[in-house]
């Protein structure tokens, strides 16, 4: 018997949270097993552990989707699980063994993220960030409406700093071992277009897009571009 479709598991990063996939699962539809990851945000080993757990519940095959700081939690959480068939990379990192989210944003000219950044101790230890919910909508959403920008600044979930932002890749990357596919826009304030293509060219991937204006959250003001790629993952591998 051939494998079942695989499900969608959809691995939001910073400053967002699971919703921000709404629209990607409503263009998604009833023709694909989807299920939006709530991402601890704490730590790229900790958060992999959380992910390879859900993805141990589902109990088949999975295609992960990351994206941003996503990016790094699937490439740590897939490695080495026969049950991943793809890699999907949002405005993702997709990075190397040693290399962070703050690393590889810093790698090219052109973010303005951490000018935005309000920061502030934890009592587990180290600091954590949020976007400046007066400057949300042009550092993480330019090409959305202003009430979604205003939605989403309010309910973004801050990341850890030390551990989190400058969490290291440890092992081999996954996506030297699975097929993957990229789609990213040019506009993206977080992460420099650069990085991305950069990144997508070093992953060799089965597909790759660049979407002219496209903001650094593309799921929620580009859902339809997005939901075409993972589709295309998954018929790719199915």
């Amino acid at each position: 018997m051939p494998d079942p479709q695989p499900t969608i598991v959809l691995v939001h990063g910073a400053f967002a949270e699971s919703a921000s996939w709404n629209g990607v699962l409503e263009r998604l539809g009833a023709g694909y097993d989807s299920v939006a990851v709530a991402n601890p945000l704490r730590s790229v080993a900790g958060d992999a552990t959380y992910v390879r757990d859900v993805v141990r519940g589902i109990g088949g095959p999975v295609v992960l989707v990351g994206h941003s700081y996503g990016g790094m939690v699937i490439t740590q959480a897939a490695a080495g699980d026969t049950s991943v068939r793809a890699l999907v990379y949002v405005n993702a990192f997709a990075p190397d063994t040693g290399e962070s989210a703050m690393t590889l944003s810093a790698k090219f000219p052109g973010s303005t993220l951490a000018d935005t950044l309000v920061q502030y101790p934890v009592s587990i230890g180290g600091n954590e960030v949020a976007i400046g919910q007066d400057q949300y909508h042009a550092q993480f959403c330019a090409d959305a409406s202003d009430d979604m920008a205003a939605l989403m600044a309010r309910t973004q979930r801050p990341i850890t700093v030390e551990e989190g932002l400058g969490g290291k890749l440890t092992g081999d990357p996954a996506w030297r071992a699975l097929p993957s596919w990229f789609v990213f826009g040019d506009a993206d304030k977080n992460i420099p277009p650069d990085a991305h293509r950069f990144m997508a060219e070093r992953a060799n991937p089965r597909g790759q897009r660049e979407v002219v204006g496209g903001s650094h959250a593309m799921t929620v003001a580009r859902p339809s571009e997005v939901a075409e790629t993972i589709i295309e993952a998954v018929r790719g591998v199915s």
